[in-house]
Parts: C-alpha cells; structure tokens; sequence
C-alpha cells in the first residue's frame, strides 16, 4: 500500500527524549516499511527514517527558538498533504482534529489517531460537527468520555521487538519513569518507596507548564528524607538499564491515561508495573501475571510484598505476545484497507 503517516511538528520523528506520539509515529513507520508498504512520512527535518520523508519544517518545533506561533508549520503541513493526497492509497494522521475539515472534502481515505485525553468539555462540541471522521482510539477506555465520536478501531501501542531488552542487572530500586507533573502523581511514587523501605529512582522530564510543581511539591518532597535519586530525562538507549534494575516501575497516576507506553517499556524489560486503576492501566497489565494493579498507596505498598511471584521471564513473553510494533502495524493495516476498500473517506464500521 502506499501510505502518508503525518505527525506532529512539535518533536522530531522519533524524538530525541521525551514524545510519547512521535514514537508511536516512527515504531509504526518503520514495522510498515519493513512490512514492504511505500510509506512516506511527513514530519519535522530532524527526524530519521527508511520510509520517504517529507520534511515540512527544518527543525522540531520544541528545538526551534524562532517559533512565536506553532499553527502557522502546523497549516504548511496540513497544505503539502493536501497537495500530494492523490499519490497515497491512505492518509493516517496524528494530528488530533484538524484534519478533518480539509480532508472530508477529499477523495482519498484518511483517518486519525486519538493519542491524548478525550476527557476535556471542549471536545464535545468540536467532535460533534466531525460526526463522519474517523478516528482510531489507542485504547477502549480512551473512548468513554467521547463515546459519539466515529471510532473506526482501537489500536492498542506497539515497540519494535528489539528495542528493549531485560539486561542481567539485580533489580534493587524502584523506578519512575516519563514525565513529572500532577496526573503523573511521582509525590505517591515518592511516599510508596519510602513506606516500603525501597530506594526510588525518578528519570523525568520537567515541562516549564509544570515548573511549579515540581519547585513546590516534589523537591520540597524529596528533600524530606533519603531514598529518592532524581535521574533527570532519559533517552531509549538509557532504559534497558534503568528499567532491568528496578524491582518494579510504580505507575500512581490520577488520571484517565489513554496508554501509558512507559508500560509496555517496563513489560519488555522483563519488569513489573504498580500501576493505579484509571484509564488503560486495566487493558495493559494482566494482574498478577505482569504487575499489580492498585487502588490507593496502602495497596501499592502491599503489592510490592508480592514482586516475588511474578516472573520476569513471563513479562518480557507477554510483551512479545502482546505489545510489538508488528502487531501494531498489523492492527493498522487491516483498518487501512477496510478504508481503502470502501472506496470513500469517510466510514463507519461496526466493531
């Protein structure tokens, strides 16, 4: 098939940190090249890829100083897809709702992929003048607070097979891994660890909108008491190790996550993930085969007695089962040809 995967501007393709979207991008990318399809990918100069790069912007915007308004790359790029629409048998975006407008006008298939909360009041009315676009959610759960939306599948995430591997490291630490910032909750990772006696390592960013948080919450928290070793971001070459000595990765959001791709990070390293009960958490950890999943920090604490009787080697097996970027792409694919079958852009399919 010949296929445009249009990403974001924000972050290079894959990024060079922190990109939870741009990843997704680039992992389902390449297992398409690699599955033989003519893939062409519109994303920012910097990225690095064996599929056809259109390079809509020469730099990510995050890394561009220059940048006062980031919707002025974003229509440049929505324009050079347009332009070259007819040369693709499907259009997959990543660009939440703003294809919509241009491309249901058009007569090559398109969809998106929903890869941020669907739980903001504003998208209700926005998605109800879409009702015909259609859209790809990344997990059921993502779904609830949109349930009108024109879902056309749910694709759960993917990683190579052989990007992350469990490395002969003794696991003597917990880790927190991602992003510091209030949904994430790394104050209840913090007082899991040292309730249960166990040193606890953060590797996250900090975005300035969450500068605050982290100089009022979490420093103030980590100052209190030994224990906490913050690593600062990490890039992917960085986690096999960091993610192999951990005992377990603590997951204690407070908030409907639509993934969680640190989860499946973990599961491919061999290791356990403590993860809250919200959001996907239910349709990525099979309780007490890859991890434990919890309620409150009494039961965080709990399950951490329990690390024992989960096997590593079963983690590590359930990813490949489960979470590859060949499956994913394969989900992909089969979405693209109903599409493309139907001979139209817009469709609703029963599933």
């Amino acid at each position: 098939m010949r296929i445009a995967q249009i990403a974001p501007l924000a972050e290079a393709v894959p990024p060079k940190f922190y990109g939870g979207t741009e990843r997704v991008v680039s992992y389902l990318t390449e297992e398409l090249v690699a599955l033989g399809h003519d893939v062409t990918l519109f994303a920012s100069g910097d990225s690095v890829t064996k599929a056809e790069l259109d390079a809509v912007w020469p730099q990510a915007l995050r890394l561009d100083p220059t940048i006062r308004d980031s919707l002025a790359p974003l229509a440049m790029l929505l324009e050079r897809v347009r332009r070259r629409a007819d040369e693709f048998d499907v259009l997959h975006f990543h660009l939440d709702y703003w294809p919509a407008s241009l491309f249901a006008r058009h007569n090559i298939p398109y969809v998106t992929t929903l890869h941020g909360r669907l739980d903001l009041p504003e998208l209700k009315p926005v998605y109800a003048e879409l009702p015909d676009m259609n859209v790809i959610s990344i997990s059921e759960s993502q779904r609830r607070p949109l349930k009108e939306a024109n879902y056309v599948g749910t694709v759960l995430h993917g990683l190579p097979a052989n990007l992350l591997a469990p490395q002969a490291i003794e696991p003597t630490y917990l880790a927190f891994l991602g992003r510091i910032c209030p949904e994430k909750r790394p104050d209840r990772a913090i007082r899991i660890a040292r309730a249960a006696g166990i040193p606890l390592k953060i590797a996250a960013k900090v975005d300035k909108v969450d500068q605050e948080y982290f100089e009022t919450v979490i420093q103030p928290l980590i100052a209190e008491g030994g224990g906490v070793e913050l690593v600062g971001e990490i890039n992917e070459s960085q986690k096999p190790a960091f993610l192999s000595g951990a005992k377990a990765l603590l997951m204690p959001i407070d908030w409907p996550e639509p993934f969680g791709l640190v989860m499946i990070e973990a599961m491919a390293c061999g290791t356990p993930v403590i993860a809250y009960n919200h959001g996907s958490v239910p349709e990525i950890i099979d309780d007490g085969v890859t991890g434990f999943i919890v309620e409150d920090e009494k039961g965080a604490i709990a399950a951490l007695r329990h690390l024992t009787e989960i096997s590593r080697d079963v983690v590590r097996a359930t990813f490949d089962t489960r979470f590859t970027a060949r499956r994913m792409a394969e989900d992909y694919l089969t979405i693209y040809r109903e599409l493309t079958q139907a001979n139209r852009p817009r469709l609703r399919l029963v599933r």
